[in-house]
């Protein structure tokens, strides 16, 4: 046999294979196989998507505010029942119990909505500390409920200058995070300045047009996913753990 036929000769393989059920390390009562029908025939809710727009700055005119504001009009006409949270009043994180009122009003928020809007000035190469402090009162659990897992998100940012994406992908970091579906489009808008006029409405422009295609993307995924999250998100290393021990884990006091 030449050495080029030995190169393009398939190896040899080892035709017995494992057995399915040779898994020591697995185990079986948290294991579960994925259930088609829960994916694909479940029962669909008919009220209208529930979004919460969240924006990262306090000025009066608040460019990230008018953004959201925008979005939420396209929401609402695209179907959606939305809400926005005002940020100003918030406490630090760490810096007030969780009874304050501004971080209940945001955390019922959290658990009312089906899917968020994210839009955050771009402050130093990165998302504004106003909008970090928001995410950061919102937990990973609370209680038996996890208040963003399995939920859509869409991510805008707003630029003083050039445009950028470092918020959004920051952004997009803290959404997987934070176990939500983040959808692939997403908004950058270049001197926002200049896109809305005095009275705070945005201006026909690409920029605009690509809120639309946002919002139209945010709006299909929560559709189809809502009534599938549960499923979608169901992990087996949680399964097998208990619930005392899995809310001590990801709402640790001390990092």
């Amino acid at each position: 046999m030449t050495a080029c036929n030995q190169l393009i000769c398939p190896r040899k393989t080892n035709t017995q294979m494992t057995s399915t059920n040779d898994l020591p390390a697995l185990h079986e009562d948290s294991f579960r196989e994925t259930d088609p029908d829960a994916l694909l025939t479940p029962a669909l809710s008919t009220h209208k998507p529930h979004i919460l727009l969240l924006h990262g700055s306090l000025r009066e005119r608040s460019y990230s505010r008018l953004a959201n504001e925008e979005a939420a009009r396209i929401l609402e006409k695209l179907g959606c029942e939305t809400r926005m949270f005002d940020p100003d009043g918030l406490p630090l994180a760490d810096g007030a119990e969780d009874s304050h009122p501004k971080v209940q009003e945001l955390r019922d928020l959290v658990v009312w909505s089906e899917g968020m809007v994210w839009c955050s000035p771009e402050r130093h190469g990165a998302m504004s500390g106003v909008m970090k402090t928001q995410i950061d009162w919102i937990p990973l659990s609370l209680g038996g409920v996890r208040p963003t897992q399995g939920k859509t998100l869409a991510v805008m940012q707003v630029c003083g200058g050039s445009q950028s994406f470092n918020a959004v992908n920051q952004l997009r970091i803290l959404g997987r995070w934070m176990r939500l579906i983040t959808i692939p489009n997403q908004s950058s808008v270049a001197k926002a300045f200049l896109e809305f006029d005095e009275r705070g409405r945005m201006t026909p422009s690409p920029y605009y047009d690509r809120i639309v295609d946002v919002m139209e993307e945010l709006v299909k995924f929560t559709l189809l996913t809502r009534d599938r999250a549960d499923h979608l998100v169901d992990r087996y290393s949680e399964r097998k753990e208990s619930p005392a021990k899995l809310s001590e884990r990801v709402n640790q006091k001390k990092i």
